[in-house]
């Protein structure tokens, strides 16, 4: 009762603040600390540790400091977002205009299932301080030629690194985290590995409980920015996501607005950060993701050959939650991400290989007919999740519906009797999703992995 009181009194209800400001933040034997606070209230200690405590390096002082000054921004959407108020401050004063673009897409874009789900519209309503002096455009900084692959304990990061492996490429798994089972498959692919760590202010969770605006942030972007500090701590000269092209996709256009549960891993804000750090902190360091050109369906195809994953993947998101029960097991087969992988994996893997993965025959099960149809933009929108684009979901259901295999499963056999009679057989081809496009920005070195991934 008495740290509700506290709160009450000195952070007041985040809703009724005016102010969100981005107090300070440090870096000191392998700590970063981001400091935020509403109005004049109790500050709001982020922490970010790197293990084995490595120096900023005195040579890059500046694309240090850079960098960190992105993440103290970026990360500072997890707290923004619980009061909204119409002001944003930075102490260190006015952002210069790239800067300011940069952060006033992210959390526009990046807020927009939060403010979605909640009724809100933060159309014009945020807005960095602009009019700060452009930095000296930043040069190269001489980074050893080496990747940080983000690994996520799904299908896709596995992809990304066994594609850099077959090139010779030097790469180090990294995530920010304490998933066990993110851990097992980084410890899987063979390479050295790096555990970041990200502590939330604790005030948060506390804010959450007494009323403050709380959903859906840009954690990819969060990541992102963290690794642009690693980058430079640790010294890479390529930060290699494994987003895919459907991540461009909108979930829904609401009231003129785009709605993107992936904002963070689109292309658009791929293309921002990478500008953003080209022009900020080093004009050799590369961000990008290596299967931006692939649809989840192409992905899917060369995962389905990298059989010593199998036993320690899971793309099921409730195994990743910060609060709440996790599933049983790896798959917990009722949500969006199990669904839509089961779907994605079946043209491509043997029936009895793909329900061995699952424990079970999703496809099979009548009580899961809603969350497919989710799956197929059929009677609803996609789902919020990191799923594929609906007409690449209709097209791998389709090819299970012309495999005798599948016919009599029940989705299946209502697929083919109540769905498919509404469809266009011609658009229902899964070869063009297997062709990839020409949309990325994959650095030179690192182009020659694209073409082991088709």
């Amino acid at each position: 009762m008495a740290l509700e009181k506290v709160l009450v009194s000195t952070v007041m209800q985040p809703r009724l603040t005016q102010v969100f400001r981005f107090v300070r933040c440090s870096y000191a034997d392998g700590v970063a600390e981001l400091v935020y606070a509403f109005d004049d209230g109790e500050e709001l200690v982020e922490r970010i540790r790197f293990p084995q405590a490595p120096t900023a390096p005195a040579q890059h002082a500046s694309a240090f400091d850079a960098a960190l000054k992105l993440l103290h921004l970026i990360a500072g959407v997890s707290y923004y977002k619980a009061g909204i108020p119409p002001k944003i401050d930075v102490a260190t004063g006015p952002l210069d205009e790239a800067t300011a673009e940069l952060l006033d897409q992210l959390y526009l874009h990046g807020l927009a299932e939060f403010a979605y789900r909640n009724g809100l519209d933060l159309r014009g309503r945020i807005a960095f301080p602009r009019g700060g002096t452009a930095p000296s455009v930043a040069k190269a900084a001489g980074l050893p030629k080496r990747t940080l692959v983000p690994i996520g304990g799904g299908k896709d990061s596995l992809v990304a690194v066994e594609a850099i492996k077959a090139i010779g490429g030097e790469a180090t798994a990294v995530w920010v985290g304490n998933s066990a089972l993110i851990a097992a498959c980084a410890e899987r692919t063979g390479l050295p590995t790096l555990n970041i760590q990200r502590e939330l202010a604790p005030e948060l969770f506390e804010l959450n409980r007494l009323g403050a605006w709380n959903g859906h942030i840009p954690v990819t972007a969060v990541n992102s920015a963290i690794l642009a500090v690693a980058a430079i701590l640790y010294g890479y000269d390529s930060i290699t996501f494994a987003n895919e092209r459907s991540a461009s996709a909108a979930t829904l256009e609401y009231e003129g607005q785009q709605v993107n549960h992936q904002w963070s891993k689109g292309y658009a804000f791929e293309q921002l950060l990478g500008d953003w750090l080209h022009t900020h902190v080093a004009s050799d360091l590369d961000y990008c993701s290596l299967l931006r050109p692939y649809s989840e369906l192409a992905i899917t195809r060369a995962f389905a050959k990298l059989t010593p994953y199998f036993d320690v993947f899971s793309s099921c998101n409730r195994n990743f939650r910060i609060l709440g029960p996790k599933p049983a097991d790896r798959w917990c087969g009722q949500c969006p991400k199990c669904h839509f992988v089961f779907l994605a994996l079946g043209p491509f893997l043997p029936k009895p290989r793909l329900l061995s993965i699952f424990g079970r025959n999703l496809l099979d099960d009548e009580n899961q007919a809603a969350g497919f149809d989710a799956l197929l933009e059929y009677q609803d929108h996609k789902p919020f999740e990191c799923v594929g684009e609906g007409a690449e979901a209709r097209a791998a259901m389709y090819a299970l519906s012309q495999r005798p295999e599948w016919q009599e499963d029940a989705l299946i056999e209502r697929f083919r009797s109540e769905i498919l009679p509404q469809l266009d057989p011609a658009q229902l081809a899964l070869e063009p999703w297997l062709e990839p496009s020409a949309e990325q920005r994959v650095p030179a070195r690192l182009q020659p992995a694209l073409k082991t991934i088709g």
